[in-house]
């Protein structure tokens, strides 16, 4: 008889590699591995002979880079989720459309489970998990962290050299680090104490930095519509090839770097160090386009949807009719969204140099220190505070009948 099937979320690092010998071990099940390629760059290559030898009966690398800029990345920036003010959701964001993959490729195969090598401390497994039974119920699930004697990095290292599995770190190197075409995130090893500082220029792998950025200042003009960036200084750019572009520049000029201690779902906190240059520079440029196009009430629930959003992202809840539900409610309030923001890169920093929309609330005429008697007179003003204020004089009144 055929042996069972079992769907792997294979990276290459570490902790699945060494997860087909366990698979094979513990359950005799044929392991097909599956990487969803996000942007790891370099990180793919080789990962077909690695796997097989490691044990897999075949390997699956699937090109996911453009939809996840457009499908998942987008709508988050649009909605401006950023985790406890700190965290732009890289890897949140990335989980949800690997896991979507995984469960097609194990529904296509016939397979019986989906593994994955999240750790049982983190949030990974929770996103990744969420996704499968939102999509495929049936589906067993395999987490080997939650249940296999190895208890440490260090035990897996020597678990991998004992099964004779080529791994790309060493006992010297243990940053767990998660990379995709939005970010980078190390975490481990030294950060693991919040008193340290992070050593950036032997950590950093997108950035240098901001000691080490230009003395001079980089300018950039990023145009959008409806919430969505399409340019870069005038030339119309696909999503994928714009988050790269800015990547690079958000890089050389040390933009991105956060050191977060943030709240895990499972919770606990952990510290890490997260390079995030394209979408700092996205997000600050977007935020300057909205000030000059949405109106106040707009603005203000925006932003307490915004958090609400990040705290679905983050704990791995794309596939729910709450996250669909706030994404329609933002793109019809990016409608009027569009125009051109022009952004000073300088060591660390993204300064605002210019916004410009042909949807702009802005109304010199209003907004001069002149009199303009059509739009705006100085007068209407007394009227407004005397209403406006109303319920303080009146309180005031009682007070001072009260206390004689």
């Amino acid at each position: 008889m055929a042996k069972e099937k079992v769907v792997l979320a294979y990276s290459g690092g570490l902790d699945t590699s060494i997860i087909i010998p366990w698979l094979k071990e513990n359950y005799d099940y044929e392991v097909i591995a599956v990487c969803g390629d996000v942007g790891q760059g370099k990180e793919t290559e080789g990962l077909g002979e690695r796997a097989k030898k490691a044990g897999a009966s075949k390997l699956y690398i699937e090109d996911l880079r453009d939809e996840y800029v457009s499908d998942f990345i987008f709508p988050t920036l649009k909605a401006g989720a950023v985790y406890e003010g700190k965290y732009l959701l890289g890897t949140s964001h990335a989980r949800p459309i690997i896991a979507r993959r995984l469960v097609e490729i194990a529904l296509a195969e016939g397979a019986t489970a989906i593994c994955h090598g999240a750790t049982g401390k983190g949030n990974d497994q929770v996103r990744f998990e969420l996704t499968i039974k939102a999509l495929a119920p049936h589906l067993k699930i395999i987490a080997p962290w939650r249940i296999w004697d190895i208890k440490s990095r260090e035990d897996a290292v020597d678990y991998a050299n004992a099964h004779n599995i080529e791994i790309p770190v060493t006992k010297k190197d243990l940053y767990s680090r998660d990379r995709n075409i939005w970010h980078i995130s190390h975490e481990g090893m030294d950060l693991e104490d919040p008193a340290n500082e992070p050593q950036l220029d032997s950590l950093l792998k997108l950035s240098v930095s901001p000691e080490k950025a230009p003395d001079e200042p980089t300018y950039i003009t990023i145009g959008f519509e409806k919430g969505v960036p399409v340019s870069i200084d005038g030339e119309k750019m696909a999503p994928r090839p714009l988050v790269e572009k800015l990547n690079e520049l958000g890089g050389k000029n040390g933009i991105g770097i956060a050191d977060i201690v943030e709240d895990r779902l499972v919770g606990m906190k952990s510290r890490g160090v997260y390079e995030t240059p394209g979408g700092t520079i996205l997000y600050a440029a977007l935020q300057e386009l909205e000030y000059l196009c949405l109106d106040r009430d707009t603005q203000a629930f925006k932003r307490q949807a915004a958090i609400k959003f990040s705290e679905l992202v983050y704990d791995g809840k794309w596939y729910t009719p709450l996250r669909e539900a706030l994404s329609a409610m933002v793109d019809s309030m990016e409608e009027t969204v569009t125009g051109e923001v022009r952004v000073k890169l300088y060591k660390g920093a993204v300064t605002p140099a210019g916004t410009k929309s042909p949807y702009s609330l802005y109304n010199e005429d209003i907004a001069s220190f002149g009199d303009s008697k059509e739009l705006y007179s100085h007068k209407d003003s007394e009227g407004f505070i005397n209403l406006f204020g109303l319920p303080l004089k009146v309180r005031a009144l009682m007070n001072k009948k009260n206390n004689g």
